[in-house]
């Protein structure tokens, strides 16, 4: 398919703000810039492979990093070795309104971004601020109201677009879990005015997808299609999830088919030992495949393999680990150990 980015006429954005506003009136709608400023034109953004143009860019103040400083100096090699590793392994840099509030998640966004630039890399950004985000597994909840959550997005897109390209994965779970939530209509107004403002300012962009052993293809494709990923580059699929990389693949094929042939990413930073039936926290687990663009004659949507969720912090207080996004070092020796490292 073509991946020409085709802007919403306003009057569909307005339609869009119009349903959200149901919910809870939404201020700020003003729509994006409608193209970056310092980095590429909005169109090329979803026409493009990043990850084939530019490798991964990893946050030198990431949790994984600060973890093996404080492994350093307490003189513990081993664990330095492996959170280095770690470290210097890119990885999602992930966007909730809890650490990143409005008014300090552009200035976030903006060292990032410039960080990235100066090294000749690609930011992968995690938008993760939509209302009552966690609905069905209970460990990640929060979010921003849905009359703020617009303006937060504007606030990333605003600032990621004044580099020299840059990815977002927008809403982990969002739409997988909006069916059994019954969060349907307030979910899609706000991920499809997200996705509008991300790809207006030339921000690649990939709507989450799900996994291959959760919600169907079929039932998910149609969500996809009203959020506008066709007009996008395509959706991630295995988030924060342990399905193995085959299995993605298969999954994602699938409902790439579904979607006039849109790209996909697949997070592969925790399935080298595949899934099992416990999805929080499992034990016996390993990394996965490095993050890389595809290699020639992989699966023919797939983009590229990603650490979307750091390898290294925990899915929420279950199975003996702190709350989600904490980096616990016993589980990332563990992994490791399970890896081979």
């Amino acid at each position: 398919m073509p991946f020409l980015r085709r802007s919403r006429p306003r009057a569909l954005l307005l339609t869009v703000t119009a349903v959200v506003a149901v919910v809870a009136p939404l201020a700020g709608c003003g729509g994006g810039s409608g193209g970056s400023d310092g980095g590429r034109p909005a169109a090329d953004a979803q026409t493009v492979n990043a990850y084939a143009e530019r490798a991964g860019y990893a946050d030198p103040d990431s949790r994984a990093a600060r973890a093996a400083a404080e492994a350093k100096a307490q003189g513990n090699t081993d664990e330095q070795a492996v959170f280095d590793r770690l470290a210097q392994t890119p990885t999602g840099i992930w966007l909730t309104p809890e650490e990143y509030p409005p008014g300090e998640v552009g200035p976030f966004v903006t060292k990032i971004v410039d960080g990235a630039d100066g090294a000749g890399q690609v930011p992968t950004f995690v938008v993760y601020g939509i209302p009552d985000r966690d609905c069905t597994g209970g460990f990640s909840g929060g979010g921003l109201p849905a009359a703020q959550y617009g303006d937060w997005v504007q606030e990333i897109a605003d600032a990621a677009s004044g580099g020299d390209g840059a990815v977002a994965v927008v809403e982990p779970d969002a739409l997988a879990s909006a069916i059994e939530c019954d969060r349907r209509g307030q979910r899609v107004a706000l991920i499809a005015d997200a996705v509008d403002r991300l790809a207006q300012a030339g921000v690649t962009t990939y709507v989450d997808g799900g996994h291959s052993n959760w919600v169907d293809p079929s039932k998910l494709a149609p969500l996809l299609k009203e959020v506008g990923v066709e007009d996008v580059r395509g959706f991630a699929t295995n988030v924060s999830n342990y399905q193995s990389d085959d299995d993605e693949r298969k999954y994602g094929e699938k409902l790439s088919g579904l979607l006039g042939g849109a790209h996909y990413i697949i997070d592969s930073g925790r399935n080298g030992n595949g899934s099992t039936d416990v999805w929080c926290n499992p034990p016996g687990r390993a990394y996965g495949t490095d993050p890389t663009a595809a290699p020639a004659g992989d699966s023919p949507h797939l983009d590229a393999y990603a650490w979307v969720k750091p390898p290294g912090e925990s899915d929420g207080e279950c199975n003996g680990g702190p709350p989600a996004g904490q980096f616990w070092p016993a589980r990332a020796m563990a992994m490791a150990a399970s890896s081979g490292w």
